[in-house]
């Protein structure tokens, strides 16, 4: 299965980008979810300055599908909510929580494939997303941005965001996993109370395996825009479904929520932000009792096994929750290992927090609950020598 990954250019580990930065200044916080550098804004020794770039990825490949096929513009609201929230939720975790958020956005296109229609959908989405979080107690504020034409370079369009702030040093929330911890996970599928519709939990990481195993050949066919064409025929669309079929009955049965109207809107569930959630439970914990908040995004439930997270522990995670629909039916079209899903997606959840006591787990708990996010103790930490994460699942135990 890594050769599918590596045949369509993309690789989970991302172990080129971490050899590129490996010599890289780690900021005044080496040990921080995000780079945090001194406060450059204002010369202040008790403040610090974070600048944070992300996008959608290649989940604006699928969007585009999506709109070229029936039509509807809304899907563009949801990229770029995906686009703010991949920078939003990561800067949570180092406690960004409660102070004004800039975001300046940068929109590359193939000006003949993606009208200005498309631009103004995602412009007037932007501003939408903004004054939803500001309604929610998370300040965040458009600066502007570049909207670029780039038809030699884009083969349909690219989303990313830049978001910065400046924070009180002592506010900083750094990763510090110890032997102990209660890990807490807060579910990335169902619907929040500030979310409109059920959402999947996909967010914005294996999109690529994802609409190339669960989407057919006749996007190959009709749209070649829509992956590059140096890539093995065989590893490209090769799923059962279009955009627009039903979910079949059996992935939602038990399931105390309606599946999205068809596969398409099941895969493009917006990313969910944790912001609401974060806010209040760095509001009623002392967060310097936190040991960690992690977004486990790039690297899936692998993603806390980074060098500057974990020393002499071992992460077990042996309470997971039960399998989203969505996670269930890319594992069984494309026949990846459950090993490797757990590295390339989150498989249910998407933010954990690791603290030191069952009290501040059940807070945080309760905390997500009242926005109907479901959370639980999914595991717990020990003491090891060396590094190691262990997955106890319904489909097996994996060894990271």
């Amino acid at each position: 299965m890594k050769d599918k990954y590596k045949e369509r250019g993309v690789s989970s580990d991302k172990e080129d980008v971490h050899n590129a930065i490996k010599n890289v200044n780690k900021g005044i916080f080496p040990n921080a979810f995000c780079k945090i550098i001194p406060d450059m804004f204002g010369g202040d020794e008790n403040y610090c300055n974070i600048v944070h770039a992300d996008g959608a990825g290649t989940k604006t490949a699928l969007a585009y599908l999506y709109w070229k096929e029936t039509g509807d513009l809304s899907v563009w609201k949801g990229v770029i909510q995906d686009s703010i929230v991949m920078n939003l939720d990561d800067m949570l975790c180092v406690g960004a929580d409660s102070v004004p958020l800039l975001l300046s956005g940068t929109i590359g296109r193939n000006k003949h494939l993606i009208p200005g229609e498309i631009i103004s959908e995602i412009i007037n989405g932007t501003e939408e997303f903004l004054e939803k979080m500001r309604s929610l107690g998370i300040e965040m504020y458009s600066t502007g941005g570049e909207t670029a034409d780039l038809g030699d370079l884009v083969r349909t369009i690219v989303i990313d965001n830049t978001l910065s702030c400046r924070i009180l040093r002592k506010d900083v929330v750094k990763v510090n996993i110890q032997p102990g911890d209660f890990i807490v996970g807060l579910a990335s599928f169902g619907q929040a109370t500030y979310e409109s519709a059920y959402n999947a939990g996909m967010g914005s990481n294996g999109l690529t395996s994802a609409r190339h195993d669960m989407f057919c050949k006749w996007y190959m066919e009709k749209f070649p825009e829509a992956f590059d064409p140096k890539t093995n025929p065989e590893v490209i669309y090769c799923g059962p479904y279009l955009i627009s079929d039903t979910i079949p009955d059996k992935y939602f049965m038990g399931h105390n929520y309606t599946a999205p109207e068809n596969v398409g809107k099941l895969v493009l569930s917006p990313t969910r932000t944790y912001a609401p959630i974060i806010r209040e439970v760095l509001d009623k914990l002392n967060r310097s009792m936190i040991n960690g908040i992690i977004h486990c995004s790039g690297g899936g439930q692998t993603k806390v096994m980074q060098p500057e997270f974990v020393k002499n522990v071992h992460i077990i995670k042996d309470n997971m929750f039960a399998l989203p629909p969505l996670f269930q039916m890319i594992q069984e079209e494309s026949q990846t290992s459950w090993q490797e899903m757990y590295k390339v997606f989150n498989m249910g959840h998407r933010m954990e927090l690791y603290v030191p006591t069952q009290k501040m787990a059940d807070i945080i708990i309760e905390i997500a609950s009242s926005f109907d996010v479901e959370a639980k103790v999914i595991g717990h930490v020990e003491t090891y020598k060396g590094e190691k994460l262990t997955i106890k699942s319904e489909y097996g135990k994996f060894i990271y």
